[in-house]
Formats: structure tokens, sequence, C-alpha cells
């Protein structure tokens, strides 16, 4: 069985979620015949998913319009995020059918997919109950890594996972991320120099991130062929 990969490098939020609902669309009808895994990077916006509580977004729509954050209400699951360039967002286009139909299941799957990851670049990353996402912990605190938010139809998965590779964090100071108040968002490069070690480049992290999920799915990766790609990006 096959995972298609798909890089849309640095691509608008609203690209790549048109994208995503096709490529959902047609692994449900079966006309996208393997699971996809769809990696981006975004300028700076602003999503709200179906938790999100109105004090949750800390600067109004025109103050984020006029600095040049874009804000969209979407249909995943979870409370409020960011997305920005050195961020890496990988969406899954997974058909539960083919693996187990259970969404608490799934999104252990995809924490456990980055924390594979990361692993080789020497972070020992891990969960917080009760907490989605991934996570970083030493004597100094927990922080967190990397935001997941899903939706499902007929099994079929789409939005994903937004993992801090080396991005400054600066849009984050716009939201109480995830509706978590005082947590403490991190990048792979800010853990990297705290433990001495050398930060990967993005390439490789994103590199790591589909072997991670391959691994875990019981996937070989491989690109999405030209002729699938046709299909999804008819408008």
């Amino acid at each position: 069985m096959l995972l298609y990969t798909l890089d849309l490098g640095l691509t608008p939020y609203d690209t790549a979620w048109a994208l995503q609902k096709r490529a959902a669309a047609a692994r449900i009808s079966g006309e996208l015949a393997e699971d996809l895994l769809i990696l981006v990077q975004h300028p700076p916006v602003v999503t709200l998913g179906r938790s999100t509580k109105p004090e949750h977004l800390l600067a109004t729509p025109e103050y984020l319009a006029l600095h040049g954050i874009a804000l969209r209400d979407v249909e995943r699951g979870g409370d409020v995020t960011i997305h920005e360039p050195g961020q890496l967002v990988a969406y899954p286009i997974i058909s539960l059918k083919r693996h187990t139909q259970d969404l608490h299941w799934y999104l252990r799957q995809v924490e456990e997919s980055v924390i594979r990851a990361l692993a080789p670049f020497g972070l020992a990353c891990s969960r917080v109950a009760g907490r989605t996402g991934v996570w970083c912990s030493d004597a100094t605190g927990t922080r967190k890594l990397a935001s997941i938010g899903v939706r499902a139809k007929d099994w079929v998965t789409w939005h994903g996972v937004a993992l801090n590779v080396n991005n400054d964090l600066a849009t984050f100071d716009h939201v109480v991320p995830c509706g978590i108040d005082h947590v403490q968002m991190t990048t792979v490069a800010q853990e990297c120099a705290a433990a001495l070690l050398v930060a990967p480049t993005f390439d490789a992290v994103r590199e790591s991130v589909v072997r991670g999920f391959a691994e875990v799915f019981g996937l070989h990766a491989t690109p999405l062929p030209d002729s699938a790609l046709d299909t999804l990006t008819v408008p």
C-alpha cells in the first residue's frame, strides 16, 4: 500500500485548503486510490477550529489584516492555531477504512509519526496526557512543538499537524495557542539549540516526517503521480 506525497512549498492557506477538500472527496469516492500526505508552508494565517472560544483570539480581524495575517474559520476540530513560514504543515488524506476506524487512534498515530520523525535529530519528544499534540519537556518545563487538528468524513481525514521547525513564532502572540492558557510554544531549532544539538534543515525535517508517517501507517511513500495531481488541481 502506498502513501502518495505532494510538497507544495510556500502556498496560500486557501489554495491548500481547497486542494485538501478535493483530495478527501477523491479518496472517499475511490478516484484517489491511495492515501496522500500533503506537505506545505503557509504565509501567516490564524485558523479557528470548531472548538475556538472568542477570547482565544487576542487581536481583532482588522489588526490582523493590517499586518498581513489572514484569518480563517475552518471545519477541523480543535481551537485556534497559527501557520507561518518556517512551520511544516502536513495534511494526511488517509482512509481509516484501510487502517483503524477510530479517530482517537488516528490522533495518536499522527503524534507518533512526528515523534519518530524528530528522534533521528536527537529530540526526545512525547505526548502530554489529555492534550493532543507533540511536546518537549525538561527541567525547565514543557513546551508545545506540534499542534494537531483534524476533520474526517466517511472515515477519510483531512487537515492535520503543524510542526514548528524554524519559524520565529511571532504570529502566535495574537492568540492563545490551542486554547491552552500560558502554553509555551517552541520550535525544532530552539529545542536543538537548548540541547546543544545541530539543528536539521527544513528539508531534512520534511523528509523525516514523510518517513515517520509511512512507517507508522505501514505504507510506502512515493511522489503523487502527475495523473492524480492533474485530477486534484482542476478548479
